[in-house]
């Protein structure tokens, strides 16, 4: 199923997210994390890519495993930094033999400056957007920052990109994480002025690890709110208190996001089948139904 006919089916919705293993030796341990996940039902299963297409084969296996073994309609990340036109339609003839509907095009983050971008390569997401809208008939989302992405002078300027990929084609947006809800009311407020109407699914990471908060830091630049800094200064030296901590957070934030009349969330859980599992009970009279 394409994700544009999951968010419009009735009912309130959660996707989750899983990354494929760096090494072959790790896939049946993944692979049965994934399956665990997968059991849970969520609306969509999004299937992360490794910088530089590192893990683009098992993203590919993973993907396709979703959807034709386990029935659960599977996102396949593609990032195109680095990758020539050539290795691009390729991906997609593997995902489209795979039985794939759905890409989230990523331009991915640069690793070389000086060198990018490669010759018939991509500067932008919005040219991979275009092109695989050329190529084929996948369902394309985007990735969205409701603070703005950190390489953008200004949000303007960013929600002026964002624009950009969603008339080249692309159907629905995730944002990146947030840990205040308030950024993401406004954020789609700016959205809507500037006449971006695709869907928008918010994403929502539960920091369930102390140690995470310096890589979440690094890779989105979310503002921590002063109630979320105080839950790591009380709980983060205990792993068990944090992890219950961390899932009751994301809980709430979906709760609110839920009352405020939006009914598909995604979730960060990664590769973490009781995290899934903890937020899927937490609001076991909530999701499917139509609030």
């Amino acid at each position: 199923m394409k994700i544009v006919e999951v968010l419009k089916s009735p009912g309130v919705k959660l996707s989750l997210e899983v990354f494929p293993p760096k090494a072959n030796a790790d896939y049946s341990k993944i692979q049965s994390a994934i399956d665990e996940i997968c059991a849970l039902k969520p609306a969509f299963l999004s299937v992360t890519y490794g910088a530089g297409g590192t893990t683009s084969e098992n993203t590919v296996k993973i993907a396709s495993h979703v959807q034709q073994d386990l029935g659960v309609t599977s996102l396949a990340h593609l990032t195109c930094v680095g990758a020539t036109k050539e290795q691009i339609r390729n991906k997609l003839s593997e995902l489209k033999s795979g039985g794939i509907e759905n890409v989230l095009a990523l331009r991915g983050d640069i690793p070389d400056r000086e060198n990018f971008p490669i010759p018939n390569g991509f500067s932008y997401a919005s040219e991979l957007v275009d092109f695989i809208k050329s190529e084929s008939d996948f369902c394309i989302g985007c990735a969205c920052y409701p603070e703005g992405h950190v390489e953008c002078a200004s949000r303007e300027d960013d929600i002026d990109h964002l624009k950009l990929k969603v008339e080249a084609g692309a159907e629905f947006l995730t944002t990146q994480m947030f840990f205040d809800n308030n950024i993401l009311y406004n954020f789609l407020y700016r959205l809507r002025e500037k006449g971006v109407t695709a869907p928008v699914i918010p994403g929502i990471m539960p920091v369930t690890n102390a140690n995470q908060l310096s890589r979440i830091g690094s890779l989105s630049g979310a503002t921590l709110p002063r109630r979320f800094k105080a839950l790591i200064e009380r709980f983060g030296g205990s792993p068990a208190a944090m992890n219950q901590a961390g899932i009751a957070y994301a809980t709430e934030q979906i709760i609110d996001l839920i009352a405020n009349g939006i009914n598909t969330i995604h979730v960060y859980t990664m590769n973490k089948p009781d995290v899934a599992g903890s937020i899927m009970r937490n609001l076991s009279e909530i999701i499917g139904k139509s609030l």
